[in-house]
């Protein structure tokens, strides 16, 4: 009797080690690549001699600098006025290029639509390679070929902004649902009424949230476009560092902050009510249109109001339409001065600068989700304590997010120095607005039940967060910290342009002396680096997820 009640125990009684997830290959080689990750951020920091004490010599430098910036003033404010809307215009009118340009490109890049797997790899690269070279990269080749002004700005955001508008568009279309395109097919239609009928009511509302949310980052990043002379308000704001007169540079930056954050509160509006539902009210039976309600007004609305600025922009930016026509053989021009890239200059200070590049991006990565893990969470609604908690989270994440990071890195180069240090502290700050916010929408959209359960057994906000919101949420955390790591080696490599390290001072020598084939070897390594970087953090994500 005894050894069978012992036998029945052992078969109704779990193990310790059946409680426990098994070892697998998927795990052994995803806390592999997590001790890479954390030997090469120490790698990163050792390597551009980045140190607390470092970080602290330059506290009191920051100071003297944030006290001469004070008060803030204007000088010209109709003229800094202009310039803001000269930004505007030109993060649309690039955000409407690309789009013309990715449409296509993404029914070729994507899967279920390609006309074969060449054309699918070559649609493909050229997205990877647009969004790999940063803007300013395209900037400031452009501004070499075809001279200052607004032109060379505008092309280059859309340039770059192929990269990820093509890319989303293209996985929009590969999530489409076969039926309507069947439905089509079978009526005898053709390829092209296939695609108009059959797939493009179905993307229409994911892409227009994709073309509102690129807007939101043109606006950003024009701003640092007058740097390299393509126009906007970064070049009053350049005028300004370079003259010293740190007080005009806050009251301009303070401009660019007002600027952003109205444009990022007006698209979470134009989102809300572009994508949201059509009527709340009763449709009569047998009507084959929907009502003019008034929510369909307002899209309609805006859709001409898009258009008008579109139309605008062109001479309130003095552009000439046939320029913009004749300026993909502009982009041909600079191709042909990148090619054949020269390596027969790639030494060591080459490879120093990649190696300098690479550690600014991963120290930057380390220290910025440090910083962003406790304030997104308490930037997300469910989780903060209390709506002060919230709301002062919250605006520390939008105030970050609505400067650029080369805006910091001119900052801290001014406060510490030249070097990597001030662009590891402006990537740093800089990853806050970008993780921060991902961190909180990840926080906010995890599954009531398990928090419910942790509150019902007694347990407190601390256990709430670590037993029931952290774990669902650490999946998407784990995501958009590979993508961070992704921008940052990406933005580091223009920081070099205002001193603050990295490949990107050798670059920008390369172009000012001329020397474009050693530039389009810079590029293409670059490229390789970010190319490679990405399909890694890819299977990681999907690994994790």
């Amino acid at each position: 009797m005894t050894s069978l009640t012992t036998m029945l125990e052992a078969t109704t009684t779990p193990s310790r080690r059946s409680l426990r997830p098994p070892v697998t290959r998927q795990r052994v080689l995803l806390a592999a690549a997590a001790v890479v990750g954390v030997g090469a951020t120490v790698w990163g920091a050792v390597h551009i001699e980045f140190t607390l004490a470092a970080l602290a010599a330059g506290a009191s430098d920051v100071q003297n600098l944030v006290a001469r910036m004070l008060p803030p003033r204007l000088d010209d404010p109709a003229r800094i006025a202009g310039l803001a809307g000269q930004t505007l215009l030109i993060a649309l009118l690039g955000t409407v290029l690309a789009v013309v340009v990715s449409v296509p490109l993404a029914f070729l890049a994507a899967a279920n639509t390609t006309p074969n797997r060449f054309v699918h790899g070559a649609a493909r690269a050229a997205i990877t390679f647009c969004r790999a070279v940063p803007d300013l990269v395209f900037a400031v080749l452009l501004v070499r070929a075809m001279g200052l002004g607004v032109l060379p700005g505008v092309l280059a955001l859309a340039l770059h902004s192929v990269g990820m508008v093509a890319k989303l568009f293209a996985d929009a279309i590969e999530r489409t649902d076969p039926g309507p395109r069947e439905a089509v097919r079978s009526t005898g239609a053709g390829a092209l009424r296939e695609l108009v009928s059959g797939v493009l009511p179905q993307v229409v509302p994911s892409w227009i949230a994709t073309f509102v949310y690129r807007v939101d980052i043109n606006l950003r990043t024009s701003v640092v476009l007058g740097f390299v002379g393509a126009g906007g308000i970064g070049f009053a704001l350049q005028d300004a560092l370079r003259g010293l007169v740190y007080d005009k540079a806050l009251g301009i930056v303070l401009v660019i902050l007002v600027l952003i954050a109205a444009m990022e509160i007006l698209s979470i509006w134009i989102r809300r009510m572009l994508l949201g539902p059509g009527s709340g009210g009763t449709v009569r039976t047998g009507r084959l249109s929907p009502p003019w309600t008034g929510e369909r007004v307002a899209r309609f609305g805006l859709g001409g109001a898009l258009a008008a600025a579109v139309v605008l922009a062109f001479p309130l930016l003095h552009i000439d339409p046939v320029a913009l026509l004749t300026s993909p053989w502009a982009l041909v021009d600079v191709a042909g001065r990148l090619l054949p890239p020269d390596f027969t200059l790639v030494g060591s200070r080459l490879a120093e600068a990649i190696a300098e590049t690479v550690a600014i991006g991963l120290t930057a990565t380390a220290i910025g989700i440090v910083l962003s893990l406790p304030l997104g969470l308490l930037a997300a609604r469910t989780v903060a304590p209390h709506p002060a908690v919230y709301w002062f989270a919250r605006a520390v994440v939008l105030g970050v997010r609505a400067i650029p990071e080369l805006i910091l890195a001119v900052v801290f180069v001014a406060a510490i120095g030249l070097g990597p240090v001030a662009g590891v502290c402006a990537l740093a700050i800089g990853s806050i607005g970008f993780l921060g916010k991902l961190v909180a929408d990840a926080a906010e959209e995890v599954a009531s039940g398990p928090r419910e359960a942790v509150r019902a057994a007694g347990g407190g906000w601390w256990q709430e967060l670590f037993s029931a919101v952290v774990p669902q949420a650490l999946p998407s955390i784990v995501g958009s910290a590979l993508y961070l790591l992704d921008v940052n080696i990406r933005t580091s490599t223009i920081l070099g342009i205002v001193g603050a390290g990295g490949v990107g001072f050798l670059l920008f020598e390369a172009v000012r002396t001329l020397n474009f084939e050693f530039a389009g070897a810079i590029i293409l390594i670059v490229f390789v680096i970010v190319y490679l970087i990405e399909r890694l953090s890819g299977w990681i994500r999907a690994q994790v997820q």
